[in-house]
């Protein structure tokens, strides 16, 4: 598989093949918050965690998504995290499907994943497009995705139905192979700070 699951390991944080053994840090990570009753956006219930997992490993079989735990340095895991939409043919890929328990967001921990990220696809995948989608009114998700570097590419409008019902209108945004470099340094800036 062009995608597959691996171990990306930075200062703060680490990104680990996801497995049923991380189910009860996720569990607690999900109800951190209760970011479970967001509208605009999906994050598992604290009871759901084990069917998300087999949902996330079931597409890894198939060869469309690399789902990760993510993990603070003493291993406990705070967050989920995929390659998703895998396009080995066009070697391009998403990542997405990303959450992470209320008492780690804005720490700095989505920096540095996106950055181990980003450089496993760029420099070991050799992708040629790495895309980002979110809800247009997930704001806080748009400015994290901007805050990386990634170019808006347009609005998928009426794009997908939500468990509530409602229509999402999906913003795309995608970071290139030739803008790598610059979005790493900027990356690596922001990281050091």
């Amino acid at each position: 598989m062009w995608a597959s699951p691996t171990n990306l390991t930075g200062n703060r944080v680490a990104l680990a093949p996801l497995s049923h053994a991380h189910a009860p840090d996720l569990a607690e990570a999900a109800a951190d918050g209760d970011l479970h009753h967001l509208w605009y956006t999906f994050v598992p219930a604290p009871q759901d965690i084990s069917a998300e997992i087999d949902q996330r490993l079931a597409q890894q079989a198939q060869g469309t998504m690399a789902p990760f735990a993510i993990l603070t340095p003493n291993g406990q895991a705070v967050g989920m995290t995929t390659y998703m939409n895998i396009d080995a043919t066009n070697q391009r890929l998403e990542i997405g499907s990303t959450w992470y328990r209320k008492a780690v967001q804005r720490s700095g921990l989505n920096t540095e994943c996106k950055w181990l990220m980003l450089r496993h696809a760029f420099e070991q995948l050799e992708a040629i497009a790495v895309e980002f989608r979110t809800h247009r009114l997930n704001r806080q998700s748009r400015a994290a995705i901007e805050r990386l570097g990634a170019q808006l590419d347009g609005i998928l409008r009426a794009h997908a139905v939500m468990p509530n019902g409602t229509l999402r209108d999906t913003a795309v945004y995608s970071i290139t192979d030739a803008e790598w470099p610059v979005i790493k340094a900027h990356l690596t800036h922001l990281m050091n700070r």
